[in-house]
């Protein structure tokens, strides 16, 4: 797919990368470029059905992952986060992927959505930040497999943990390496098995009441900042992702039109999967005070006894599985399309014939997220959800820039509310990320910000090379 944009002169194919000032003063020039991916006529293709679900597994998963926000910030305060943060940062986020994959379909997508709007450094930082940090989440879903198994079998040590944990990652990187049409039809099949016993739980959550779900709506013996900052970075971290499947925009059927349908659609129903089936639980089962993960496996056996907990089990163990999966799917891409761009070796670059994947990249990537799943990543998942920010807030700053520097761009898609919109959709998850982070983990802060300067200065290096 050749696809032209009036707006710079920078190349995004191959290895004939200009220089940042050469590609932010040709932004004003009406000059064309051909922006595509020199491998695209060998990519695969998935329909909106698959898009939809693959999304879904990435940006939301399950109904899993909000205990530890109720018994911090309150049944009633955790309920309300569930449905006032989408609105205030999903919906952002996904109104500007939507313009932005309207705009520039190119795989990649956000990196270099990034590298387009700022330059070569920035560009580079975005998609450095995001495919070394997902080393860190994906290794911690492999660690979270292997405690789920490690609740129905014998695991004697850390390094039986650990293959556990590895055999999962690779068994992901497989399902990735066979192609996208299988990871998307995979996905499908399992969010149907996982949807089942949800929908079974919050019907016999909300038949078996006896408890105020809202209540109380905050705990009285927590600090403010506790309630309000901690909740509400977690909260932004479990609605976090929304422009991170734009990596394989390329590798969806008209993607100008099904990405922003796929993203209307993932939003509500990400919010509905999250908030019925929380209010259904603490509706039932009360205790708010003991919610810690996984307590909605531990609530399930309280509404239905015994075989409702092990098909919630079973439901929770899918969420883990289909995140490591969708994970691998989007960050694979990124080492593929900067290997193009020339600032990785060009190897990252070649697709297997066959499966029409990345397949050295996938390799890659597998192998940097199991030798981390050796370790407890607690803090690590901290520091990756601040690099994580960082390529969200790029994301937004790019679609402001953009709009600036490229008005005739064609956009089949354009974020609503003139100047006052795109005020809202830029600054108020920027202002939600700040917030967070000033009121998060100090550890989580000092080392996550410190690491993004320290792979900032190093861009030089690999960079120039």
């Amino acid at each position: 797919m050749l696809l032209n944009f009036p707006f710079t002169d920078c190349q995004f194919a191959g290895t004939n990368r200009k220089s940042p000032t050469l590609a932010m003063s040709s932004l004003t020039t009406g000059s064309q470029v051909a922006i595509t991916t020199v491998n695209q006529g060998k990519l695969r293709h998935i329909g909106l059905a698959s898009f939809v679900a693959v999304l879904y597994a990435y940006c939301a998963g399950g109904p899993f992952g909000f205990e530890a926000m109720v018994s911090t910030s309150g049944p009633g305060m955790a309920l309300l986060f569930i449905l006032v943060i989408p609105l205030l940062f999903s919906v952002p986020m996904a109104l500007a992927t939507a313009e932005m994959s309207s705009a520039m379909p190119v795989e990649g997508g956000f990196y270099r959505w990034t590298r387009a709007a700022f330059g070569d450094f920035w560009g580079f930082q975005c998609g450095w930040w995001n495919w070394t940090g997902t080393f860190l989440i994906t290794g911690a879903y492999g660690v979270q497999l292997a405690d789920t198994v490690a609740r129905v079998l014998p695991v004697h040590n850390r390094f039986q943990h650990w293959v556990i944990a590895f055999a999962f990652i690779v068994l992901v990187g497989l399902l990735n390496f066979l192609g996208i049409r299988l990871v998307g039809m995979v996905t499908m099949v399992l969010l149907l098995l996982q949807m089942a016993p949800v929908a079974v739980f919050t019907y016999f959550g909300f038949t078996h009441a006896h408890f105020n779900p809202f209540h109380p709506w905050m705990p009285p013996d927590h600090p403010w900042r506790e309630v309000y900052g901690v909740g509400l970075a977690l909260g932004l971290w479990i609605y976090s992702g929304y422009e991170q499947l734009s990596t394989v925009i390329e590798e969806v059927e008209d993607p100008a039109r099904n990405f922003p349908h796929g993203l209307a659609i993932v939003v509500p129903l990400a919010v509905i999967s999250f908030f019925l089936p929380v209010a259904a639980a603490l509706t039932a089962a009360g205790n708010w005070q003991k919610w810690q993960t996984g307590y909605m496996v531990t609530a399930a056996r309280s509404v239905g006894g015994p075989w409702l907990q092990l098909a919630m089990f079973g439901a929770a163990a899918i969420c883990a599985f289909i995140l490591l999966d969708s994970t691998i799917l989007s960050v694979t891409r990124i080492p593929f399309t900067m290997s193009e761009d020339g600032y990785l070796h060009h190897s990252l670059a070649r697709l297997n014939a066959r499966f029409g994947t990345p397949a050295r990249a996938i390799l890659l990537s597998v192998i940097s997220s199991a030798v981390l799943a050796f370790w407890n990543l607690t803090q690590l998942i901290a520091i990756y959800a601040w690099l994580r920010a960082a390529t969200s807030m790029l994301t937004l700053l790019s679609l402001w820039r953009l709009r600036l520097l490229a008005p005739g761009l064609k956009r089949q898609f354009v974020v609503p509310g003139g100047t006052v919109g795109m005020a809202a959709v830029v600054l108020i998850p920027i202002s939600l990320f700040a917030w967070a982070l000033i009121n998060s983990d100090p550890s989580a802060t000092k080392w996550g910000t410190g690491v993004a300067r320290r792979r900032a200065r190093g861009v030089f290096i690999i960079a120039s090379t």
